[in-house]
């Protein structure tokens, strides 16, 4: 019995972090209240701040728990090979997009919001981190010859990134192509391209 005690306020508290950061998904975190937020718990606005003292130290926690995922996977990608590291990061990162879609679309619907105030600063900094990370990782395989020489890395890097965040705005289960496929064509067409390969030509002995 005690055992169940112990847990139910950190069940509570999750709960409604989750209901939370999917209102902040829907109508953004600007425009959603603690009271809508209590709201859709089922209980008092005064109780909600027996869990957290502001609607801002919610998302703290939101965002936080996503960056903490996202950079564990970074920082756990292999140092020595540069392919194989940018194919880790790619396979985490969308395991943790897919878990987190509710933080990912806060930050892409509120950044402004976010970066302009100081208890926030941190997304900047993980920002800042992880585009390293992907630079670092492109410029090793361009000097190890297994990137193109005339790769831009820092281009390249965004483009990547925000194609790896597109699939978290689609509807659950659209076009019925689970995580893992659309992470192995993600990773083809990044490493091999659309191009068919090319056919020996043939010629005749006369």
């Amino acid at each position: 019995m005690s055992t169940t005690r112990s847990t139910l306020p950190s069940e509570r508290r999750a709960h409604l972090v989750h209901l939370a950061g999917e209102l902040f998904a829907e109508k953004g975190f600007r425009a959603t209240t603690v009271r809508e937020i209590a709201d859709a718990a089922g209980i008092l606005s005064g109780s909600l701040y027996h869990h957290f003292d502001s609607k801002e130290s919610i998302g703290d926690e939101i965002l936080t728990g996503f960056l903490d995922d996202v950079l564990a996977g970074y920082r756990g990608a292999d140092a020595d090979d540069p392919r194989a590291a940018i194919e880790q990061i790619v396979r985490t990162s969308s395991a943790t997009l897919t878990r987190h879609r509710a933080a990912l679309t806060m930050l892409q619907r509120d950044w402004n919001h976010f970066g302009a105030q100081p208890r926030f600063a941190y997304l900047r900094d993980a920002m800042r981190e992880i585009e390293k990370t992907w630079i670092t990782h492109l410029e090793r395989g361009k000097k190890a010859g297994l990137f193109r020489a005339d790769l831009d890395a820092k281009l390249t890097y965004r483009l990547l990134r925000d194609v790896l965040w597109m699939p978290t705005s689609w509807r659950q289960g659209e076009g019925g192509w689970g995580t893992d496929e659309v992470v192995d064509a993600f990773l083809r067409l990044l490493f091999e391209g659309i191009n068919a390969p090319k056919r020996r030509r043939i010629t005749s002995k006369n």
